[in-house]
């Protein structure tokens, strides 16, 4: 869900401009505290590296009123996508939506004042405080990091999405059944996610892991991972009508910043991603733990010990790995996983084997924090609890 947009920019730029050029007027944005009014800075003006936060809403976008859950606007998915200088890995990562976590003063959402500063609340009601510059000066102040975009997607534009591309496969290590979310996959394996399915997954806290806010994260990262793969497919990539249902539906439930609302720097993105390989695309969540008390109670603590150790690496731009793929409680190795063709040379390694001999592989620090690469198959893990 908090890669929605990141679909479109992969899914290349040339019928995703065509869309936009198409659209752009009707499109809704809004300007982040301090940005510039005027033509944005191209990428370039960024060194090469930049940061888009990608939020989703819960906002009830059903007349019913979405079985009495009222219209609270809360950001369900908060995830902030760091590329770097060399535009040669991306790391994403998600945000519990429980996490306790200051929020500074914002502009209040309606625009007639100025909330107050928060010590303690979770970062998910940034976005009923001071709607999507909130949520941006929040994880700037929590990560350190400048945030030159961001993007806000309904739920509609999360199911819109997954049916213009087809749906994404997703694995189960058992039948996951969620009365809360209305997700049914009886019986363990493989399924292809489309529409409502895919929101309900996305969604299923009650239906994974333990149940807690921190494997949802862990399940949602098999459902990104295959997204990815999927969209860099020849399948996906190959298929210009997909290409162009993927950017009409991201494009027509989004609300952009200011200067990712403009046709050039969309385009300029799309091409600084669209040829980082799978194993440079790696998602993580915010390393954070239940269990505290005090502001904590029944939320997520910040671990900042490891969070600094994390955004450092990041600001940076060193590469890093990860400890173990998944975290085995949300999710797990898929054991029917494609293996590599042993038979077929990587011509990395081949195109210069003297070189290859000669030259030890820079070392890199391994990180024991929850996530996984796009390159890596998982399923969910079916909450044992229930």
């Amino acid at each position: 869900m908090g890669a929605a947009l990141v679909v479109v920019l992969v899914s290349g730029a040339s019928v995703g401009a065509l869309v936009f050029s198409q659209i752009k007027d009707s499109i809704t944005t809004v300007s982040l505290v301090g940005e510039t009014e005027g033509p944005p800075p191209s990428i370039g003006a960024f060194d090469g590296g930049f940061n888009i936060l990608i939020v989703g809403s819960d906002k009830c976008e059903d007349d019913s009123g979405c079985d009495g859950r009222g219209d609270a606007n809360l950001n369900d998915v908060t995830m902030l996508l760091h590329v770097s200088e060399d535009q040669t890995n991306a790391v994403a990562v998600s945000f519990p939506r429980d996490l306790v976590v200051p929020i500074p003063s914002c502009p209040q959402a309606d625009g007639t004042g100025t909330n107050s500063a928060m010590s303690a609340r979770p970062i998910n009601e940034t976005l009923y405080y001071g709607g999507l510059p909130c949520t941006v000066l929040t994880v700037e102040a929590l990560t350190g990091l400048d945030i030159q975009f961001a993007g806000l997607i309904t739920f509609n534009g999360v199911i819109q999405m997954s049916d213009a591309v087809g749906g994404v496969d997703v694995c189960v290590d058992a039948p996951i059944k969620d009365r809360y979310t209305g997700l049914n996959l009886p019986e363990a394996g493989t399924y292809t996610l489309s529409g409502a399915d895919a929101l309900a997954f996305l969604r299923t806290r009650h239906g994974v892991g333990d149940g807690s806010d921190l494997t949802r994260i862990s399940s949602q990262q098999v459902y990104l991972s295959s997204l990815v793969r999927t969209l860099k497919s020849g399948e996906t990539l190959g298929d210009p009508l997909k290409i162009y249902n993927l950017a009409k539906a991201a494009t027509a439930n989004m609300t952009l910043s200011q200067g990712f609302s403009n046709l050039d720097t969309l385009a300029s993105i799309a091409l600084a991603l669209k040829d980082i390989p799978l194993e440079s695309v790696t998602f993580v969540q915010y390393p954070g733990t239940t269990g505290a008390d005090g502001v904590y109670s029944g939320k997520v603590a910040p671990v900042k010990a490891k969070a600094q150790e994390l955004f450092d690496l990041i600001e940076s731009d060193t590469p890093f790995a990860l400890a173990a793929v998944g975290d085995d409680k949300g999710s797990t190795l898929d054991p029917n996983a494609p293996v590599a063709d042993p038979a077929t040379p990587d011509p990395a390694a081949t195109a210069d084997p003297s070189a290859a001999a000669t030259a030890p592989a820079a070392p890199v620090e391994t990180l024991d924090i929850t996530g996984q690469t796009a390159a890596d198959y998982t399923c969910s893990k079916s909450f044992s609890g229930k």
